[in-house]
C-alpha cells in the first residue's frame, strides 16, 4: 500500500490535437496496450479453420449427399471452393459484422457468445436465402451439420481461447487493460476493489487521479499511485495505461465527460464510466436518450415468471439424471465414511430457504459424529467473520472428511433437496437456523431459493469475508438469469478441481 504524500501539478501547456499537447497524444498512443490484436488474429484463424473442419466432417460423415452440395455435382474444383473457402470466409465475415471480435466483449461475460450464436442464425439464414435465390438444390443433412457443427466448433474454439487468455492474465499478469481511475478517492477505490476482484478480467488499475484536491486523500493508504492536478492523457502516457475510468460523481460533471470524449479522439485510450450505480448487472440497465439526454432505466429483478418456471424444471431435471447417475459414487462414499467413523453416512443439518422456510441440507457426514460436543472448545478460533463456523485444520473433520471437502463431494446430496424443491442448483448458500430471523440486506437472499454453487463459491468460497460473500449473494438475487446460471455452473468445474476455498 502507497501512501499519500505528494502531488506534482504541471503547468498548462498550449494544445495542438483536440486541446491535448501533441506530444502527449502521440506517446500515448504508442503506449497503449495491443494485446489483442494478436488474440484477434488468433480467434480468426480459429474460426476459419472451424467452418472449414464443419464442412469437411459433413462431407465426410454424408458422402452419398456430399455430391448434391451446393448443387455442383459436376465441378469438384467449384464444390471445394465454396465449401473451404467460401463458407467459411462467409462466416468470419458475419462474425465480424456481428462485432465478435471487438474487443471490449473479449475474454469476459457471455455477449461475445451471444455474438457468436446471432452469427450462427446469420449464416444459417444467409445460406437458405441464397439456395432459395439460385434454385440450388442442398443436402439438407450436409448443410445443417456444417452449420451446426461449426457453429459448436467456433464456440469451442472461443472458450479454448479464452481459458488461454485467462491463464496468462492470472499468472503472468500479462494481455490486461491498464486503467487510469477518474474521480473522488473514494469512489475511485470502490471500482479499485470491484475491477482487480477477479484477475481474468484483465482490468489492471495503475493509477489514480483524484477530482476533490490534494487534502482529500492527504494520510490515506492506497495500491497504487494518487495524483492530482496533472493532465489526464498527459498521465495515461506516463503510467503506461490505455484506459481512463471516470467514476462515480466524477461523470456528473456538466460537459466534463463529453470533452474528455474529445480528446480521446485518435489517441487509442479507451473510456469507460464507472456509474455510482453499483451491483447492477448489464441486462437490467437500458439506455434511452430522450432529447439528447441520455437516460439510465434500470428494470426491476426478475423473481418468478416463465424464466423462473425454466430454471425450477431444470434443477429438477439436471437433480434426478444426477442422482441416478450417481449412486455407485455415493455408495462409494457412503462405505468410506463408514470404514473412517462409525456412524450415519448422511448428515442433514436445518437451514432457512425460499422465503424463510426451514429445511434440513442433506450433505455426506465429514466430521466425527461427536463433532457439535466439541464445537464449543473451538469457537475462539473461528476462521471466518459471518454466520458459519470454519477452520481450515478443524479437528473435527477425519482424513476421508477432509478429502470430500477439498473436492467439494459432500455436497453431492444436496440434489435430493434440489429435487424436492428445497434447494436449486445455483442460488445463495443456504443460511443456518439457529441465528433466528435474518434483518437488513441479508434477508432479501431469501427471495430465491438457496443453491448447490453460486456466485461466492465460484468467487472464493469460504476464503471470503461474511461481508463480500453477502454482497456476492445479493448481486445474483438481483441480477441472475438462466444465462448466469449455466455460467457458474461452468465456472463451479474449474472451482471444484483447483480446490479453491474449500475446507
Amino acid at each position: 500500500m502507497r501512501h499519500v504524500d505528494s502531488f506534482e501539478i504541471q503547468p498548462p501547456t498550449p494544445p495542438s490535437h483536440n486541446g491535448v499537447p501533441r506530444s502527449a497524444w502521440a506517446r500515448a498512443r504508442r503506449r497503449v496496450s495491443r494485446w489483442h490484436r494478436p488474440y484477434i488474429v488468433a480467434l480468426l484463424l480459429l474460426d476459419f479453420a472451424a467452418a472449414a473442419l464443419a464442412s469437411f466432417l459433413a462431407i465426410q460423415i454424408f458422402d452419398q449427399a456430399a455430391s448434391g452440395f451446393y448443387g455442383v455435382k459436376e465441378n469438384p474444383t467449384w464444390f471445394h471452393t465454396v465449401a473451404f473457402g467460401l463458407l467459411p470466409l462467409g462466416w468470419v465475415v458475419i462474425l465480424w459484422g456481428n462485432r465478435a471480435y471487438d474487443r471490449r466483449y473479449l475474454g469476459l461475460g457471455p455477449d461475445e457468445y451471444k455474438r457468436v450464436i446471432r452469427a450462427g442464425v446469420a449464416v444459417a439464414a444467409t445460406v437458405s436465402f441464397l439456395a432459395f435465390a439460385t434454385v440450388t438444390q442442398l443436402s439438407r443433412w450436409t448443410v445443417g451439420f456444417a452449420l451446426l457443427g461449426a457453429l459448436v466448433l467456433v464456440l469451442v474454439g472461443r472458450i479454448t481461447a479464452r481459458f488461454v487468455l485467462h491463464r496468462i492474465r492470472g499468472r503472468a499478469g500479462h494481455a490486461g487493460h491498464r486503467m487510469v481511475l477518474v474521480g473522488t478517492l473514494p469512489e475511485c477505490l470502490e471500482v479499485y476493489v470491484a475491477v482487480t476482484r477477479n484477475p481474468s478480467a484483465g482490468l489492471v488499475p495503475v493509477a489514480i487521479h483524484i477530482t476533490d484536491g490534494y487534502a482529500a486523500a492527504r494520510g490515506i493508504q492506497t495500491p497504487v499511485p494518487v495524483y492530482a492536478g496533472r493532465d489526464v492523457l498527459a498521465l495515461v502516457r506516463e503510467v503506461g495505461g490505455d484506459t481512463i475510468a471516470v467514476c462515480g460523481s466524477a461523470s456528473a460533471e456538466p460537459g466534463e465527460l463529453r470533452r474528455l470524449a474529445w480528446q480521446l479522439e485518435g489517441s487509442g485510450v479507451d473510456l469507460v464510466v464507472a456509474p455510482q450505480l453499483t451491483d447492477i448487472a448489464g441486462p437490467r440497465v437500458h439506455i434511452r436518450p430522450i432529447e439528447g439526454l441520455p437516460l439510465l432505466h434500470v428494470e426491476e429483478p426478475t423473481l418468478s415468471g416463465p424464466a423462473l418456471l425454466a430454471k425450477n424444471l431444470m434443477d429438477r431435471v439436471a437433480a434426478g439424471l444426477g442422482l441416478l447417475l450417481l449412486v455407485p459414487v455415493f455408495l462409494a462414499i457412503g462405505l468410506a465414511i463408514r470404514l473412517s467413523d462409525p456412524g450415519p453416512v448422511f448428515f442433514r443439518q436445518p437451514r432457512v430457504g425460499h422465503e424463510g422456510r426451514t429445511f434440513r441440507v442433506w450433505k455426506f457426514r465429514t466430521m466425527y459424529v461427536n463433532a457439535e460436543e466439541r464445537l464449543a472448545g473451538l469457537v475462539d478460533q473461528n476462521e471466518t467473520d459471518g454466520m458459519l463456523f470454519k477452520m481450515k485444520q478443524d479437528p473435527r473433520v477425519f482424513p476421508v472428511g477432509r478429502f470430500l471437502r477439498a473436492s467439494s463431494l459432500d455436497e453431492l446430496p444436496q440434489l435430493i433437496n434440489v429435487l424436492w424443491g428445497e434447494m436449486s442448483l445455483v442460488g445463495p448458500r443456504p443460511l443456518p437456523a439457529d441465528d433466528g430471523d435474518f434483518l437488513g440486506d441479508v434477508r432479501r437472499r431469501l427471495l430465491v431459493r438457496p443453491g448447490m454453487t453460486g456466485l461466492w463459491q465460484v468467487s472464493g468460497r469460504s476464503d471470503l469475508s461474511w461481508d463480500e460473500a453477502v454482497r456476492l449473494d445479493l448481486y445474483y438475487v438481483d441480477n441472475w438469469s438462466l444465462a448466469y446460471d449455466l455460467s457458474i455452473l461452468w465456472r463451479t468445474v474449474g472451482v471444484v478441481l483447483a480446490r479453491k476455498g474449500a475446507y
